[in-house]
C-alpha cells in the first residue's frame, strides 16, 4: 500500500503537470499573438503531453486505491522577449520536472514501493526526450538569431507536430 507521504507527493505532480500544461498553453498564446503559429502548434501540443502525463499520474493514484485531490494553480508567465527567451524558459521548467520525478523515484525507493518505482521509468524516460526536444529546438533558434527566413522555416517544421498519445 502507498503511504499517505508518497501518495501525497503523487498528487502534488498531478496538479503540476496540469501547471506545466498551463504554462505550455500561455507559450502557445505568446506565439499566436506574434503570428508563429508553427511555434504556437509546438507548445499546444507541448500542453496535450502534459495533461497526457498528469492523467497517467491520476489514474495510477486510482488504480493504487488512492483519493486524486485537485488543487489551484499558479498563474503562468504571459509575456515573453522573443522564441528563444520561450524555449529555454520552457527547458528550465523540464529541468524543474525532472528533477521532481527523480525526487519522487527517490521517495519510491526509500518506501520500497516497487510498482511506483516501475510507474516513474517511463516518466524518466519521457524527460529526456522532453529535455532534448527543447535544448535541439534552441540551438536551432540561436543559429537562427535575426534570420526571419529561417525563423518562418522552423515555424512550418513545427506547424508539423501533432500529439499521439503512446501505447500504454
Amino acid at each position: 500500500m502507498i503511504s499517505e507521504k508518497l501518495m501525497q507527493a503523487l498528487n502534488d505532480q498531478i496538479n503540476y503537470e496540469f501547471y506545466s500544461a498551463n504554462i505550455y498553453l500561455a507559450m502557445a498564446a505568446f506565439c499566436a499573438h506574434e503570428d508563429l503559429d508553427g511555434f504556437a502548434n509546438f507548445f499546444k501540443v507541448q500542453a496535450e503531453e502534459e495533461k497526457f502525463h498528469a492523467m497517467k499520474f491520476f489514474d495510477y493514484v486510482v488504480e493504487m486505491g488512492g483519493r486524486v485531490t485537485m488543487s489551484a494553480l499558479d498563474e503562468p508567465q504571459n509575456e515573453y522577449t522573443s522564441m528563444l527567451d520561450a524555449f529555454k524558459k520552457g527547458l528550465e521548467h523540464e529541468k524543474l520536472v525532472t528533477e521532481r520525478i527523480y525526487k519522487l523515484t527517490d521517495l519510491s525507493m526509500e518506501e520500497r514501493e516497487h510498482a511506483t518505482i516501475s510507474f516513474l521509468k517511463w516518466f524518466i524516460d519521457e524527460q529526456v526526450e522532453e529535455e532534448s526536444t527543447f535544448g535541439s529546438i534552441i540551438k536551432k533558434l540561436e543559429r537562427i538569431s535575426d534570420n526571419s527566413n529561417a525563423l518562418y522555416m522552423l515555424d512550418a517544421e513545427l506547424a508539423q507536430r501533432t500529439f499521439t498519445p503512446p501505447a500504454q
